[in-house]
């Protein structure tokens, strides 16, 4: 329980910060020591970042468009600080997809971005959304998911309508214990390791079977394999699941996302968000709320 300890200080609102894609480390502030870094940043700087090297499908904005009904408001499905999700039909293939549509206030270039898809693409694991494909024509930035049927967790622990049945407390565990598996590929096992830096609920998506999916993790840091427990960054996240030393100093760190974890394994099990004003003053913070029952 010692991830609960402290609530965030900082007043600020729940909307998320970051921006869409989030800017990769230079080569010179590696660890000169690490050579399978090195190498992986090496290889992303030259010629891997083509088109041609890219696992995942470079589609036409036409192509998504079409897939989308040019981008109707009735397949909207989400929406959040990278820009707006919709749910899209690919015209060949007949594939149900979520098409993100990335803002472009402060757009990369074309080479930055190309790095970004390519280290996205280097990413697979069961509790992981599938990356499918990319667009990058003219000035529009698109990234095609696999399509989630269910939602979020959010949806399901949170945004409950009557007549809704509540998850079951396997249900909870089993998302629990994906989200988690997902968290420890990302920190532990990919290479160069990431820091999601924006764990949250709304973040958290299900498949038909209630398996867990992490998303917009391309809006998290690549952390250098020499040093993934201190990583130096603005403050880039969602009120109330931030580490409060985070918040204070900006210091980035696997255990952020550990503490942001916490918080929403006290929503799966409380069912309460993680502000909520609508709730009596003492129970409007949730980690606060806790802390005073267990006496941190």
């Amino acid at each position: 329980m010692s991830c609960f300890l402290g609530p965030s200080t900082n007043n600020k609102s729940r909307e998320n910060e970051g921006s869409s894609m989030a800017a990769p480390y230079e080569q010179q502030n590696l660890p000169r020591n690490d050579r399978r870094q090195i190498t992986t940043w090496e290889a992303v700087g030259t010629n891997k970042e083509s088109p041609k090297n890219i696992k995942a499908k470079s589609f036409k904005f036409r192509e998504l468009a079409t897939a989308t009904n040019s981008f109707r408001q009735e397949f909207l499905i989400g929406e959040g600080g990278f820009g707006r999700v919709y749910k899209g039909k690919m015209e060949k293939t007949g594939q149900v997809v979520a098409v993100k549509q990335l803002d472009r206030n402060g757009l990369q270039g074309n080479r930055e971005f190309l790095v970004e898809i390519f280290r996205l693409s280097l990413l697979h694991h069961p509790n992981l959304a599938n990356l499918i494909g990319y667009c990058l024509d003219g000035d529009q930035r698109l990234l095609v998911h696999e399509f989630m049927p269910l939602g979020s967790l959010e949806d399901h622990l949170l945004d409950v309508v009557v007549g809704q049945q509540p998850l079951d407390w396997n249900s909870r565990i089993r998302i629990a214990l994906g989200a988690a598996k997902g968290l420890e590929y990302l920190h532990e096992k990919a290479n160069p390791p990431v820091i999601y830096r924006d764990f949250k609920s709304s973040n958290i998506l299900l498949n038909v079977d209630f398996d867990a999916k992490l998303s917009d993790f391309g809006l998290a840091k690549l952390g250098s394999v020499g040093d993934t427990q201190n990583v130096s960054s603005r403050v880039v996240g969602t009120y109330g699941y931030c580490a409060p030393e985070y918040h204070k100093t900006g210091q980035l760190t696997v255990k952020s996302d550990v503490y942001s974890f916490g918080v929403v394994l006290l929503e799966l099990i409380t069912g309460k968000r993680v502000i909520d004003t609508t709730r009596p003053c003492h129970e409007q913070n949730l980690v606060t709320w806790v802390s005073t029952i267990f006496n941190f």
